[in-house]
């Protein structure tokens, strides 16, 4: 049987950054994806994510700070351009643009607070109603590519990779676990590192883990999200105001928007409801089917805040959201098993340095922020308190 001192679970993003990180430290490591790296059908596909600095919270903004020093050496390695830069708006009374401005000026982050008619003034394609939080340092992450980047990284430091590899089980015990895949073939590590996604809900009673572990568990909502592609109109002119990424958010309504690159043709604008897709029991439930509901949502949305588009889609899309209650990550470790699920729907631009903070936890090497740990979720849960 073959055998390596760590597998990781799981070639998207946060899986293919652990590998990559864990390889270039001399670690013995197989990467095990069930169909290949940033497949259609995981998280971590495509060439539009948004990165971003603006969180409610100065513990985010902070992170994302962290993060860009490993997107930059990510891109070095590389020679590739992984976040094209776009800058960013935020608005709607339930974003909050103020406590926004509030957080990246106490973080030092260049930014700009613009009322409507400012920003309309610049962003003529946006109509805003309330006050705008600009901040130029955002972009756009080429998900795939950097997912191929990092999977490249971690072969080049000795990883292997293993596509077509869909464990169906871990066990075993501390430094003895032994994976199963679903066609029945078995590898053996001394460490697992589970980096499964939208897969990990299915995978968490199959796996060699103590109960009172899993019991700290928090429920996972996976959703089928839905996002759509709108031209550009005639007569706009995108030299003169490029378009940013953005996060409007109101009551009972959050849309989101970026620049859809090559998933778009370079012909518009990637445009969604943020958590508007049905719930999945797992990932293994996708249908990859539009529901026409929200497809007239998202238009109906465009029609009214989004001038500088044709309000009809000419391309359209499915992914996985996969969210803990309160919105915050998950990064903890039990005997020779790590649990990693940055998800929420905003793991992509923390992707270099979770893969860090996830090779820390499973060497030793290094703490992780308590934040991300079971105990700290459960609490946070108990008190009903919801990350934004």
């Amino acid at each position: 049987m073959e055998s390596t001192e760590y597998a990781v679970v799981g070639a998207g993003l946060s899986g293919a950054a652990t590998a990559w990180h864990l390889a270039a430290r001399g670690h013995d490591v197989a990467l095990l994806e069930r169909s290949t790296p940033a497949n259609d059908a995981g998280s971590s596909h495509g060439s539009a994510r948004i990165f971003r600095y603006a969180y409610p919270e100065d513990f985010y903004t902070g992170l994302v700070q962290e993060a860009k020093a490993g997107w930059d050496e990510l891109a070095r390695l590389s020679g590739k351009q992984l976040i094209t830069p776009t800058g960013a708006v935020d608005y709607g009374a339930i974003r909050e643009p103020e406590r926004l401005a509030a957080v990246l000026e106490a973080r030092g982050i260049d930014h700009e607070l613009l009322s409507p008619e400012e920003a309309n003034r610049r962003w003529p394609q946006i109509a805003f109603d309330t006050q705008v939080l600009w901040h130029p340092d955002a972009g756009v992450i080429d998900a795939h590519e950097s997912v191929a980047s990092m999977v490249d990284q971690a072969v080049a430091h000795g990883a292997e990779l293993h596509n077509n590899w869909a464990v169906a089980s871990i066990s075993g015990s501390n430094g003895n676990y032994t994976l199963t895949s679903e066609d029945g073939r078995t590898l053996r590590a001394a460490n697992v590192i589970v980096a499964a996604g939208g897969w990990l809900p299915q995978l968490l009673g199959s796996l060699s883990l103590p109960s009172s572990f899993l019991a700290g568990m928090p429920s996972f909502e996976v959703r089928q999200e839905q996002a759509y592609h709108f031209p550009y109109a005639d007569g706009t002119d995108h030299e003169a105001s490029p378009w940013p990424t953005f996060i409007h958010k109101r009551a009972g309504w959050q849309a989101y928007g970026l620049p859809g690159g090559r998933d778009a043709g370079f012909r518009g604008q990637k445009v969604a409801e943020y958590n508007g897709g049905k719930i999945l029991p797992s990932a293994a439930e996708q249908d990859g089917q539009i529901n026409p509901d929200n497809r007239r949502r998202v238009i109906e949305y465009v029609e009214q805040y989004l001038p500088g588009l044709v309000p009809e889609p000419y391309a359209e899309t499915t992914c996985l959201f996969t969210n803990t209650p309160t919105e915050d990550f998950i990064l903890d470790r039990a005997d020779g098993i790590t649990v990693l699920s940055p998800c929420s729907g905003h793991g992509a631009k923390f992707a270099p340095l979770i893969g860090q903070l996830a090779a820390n936890l499973a060497t030793g090497a290094g703490a992780v922020p308590d934040q991300f740990r079971l105990a700290a979720q459960a609490q946070a849960t108990a008190a009903t308190g919801v990350h934004a």
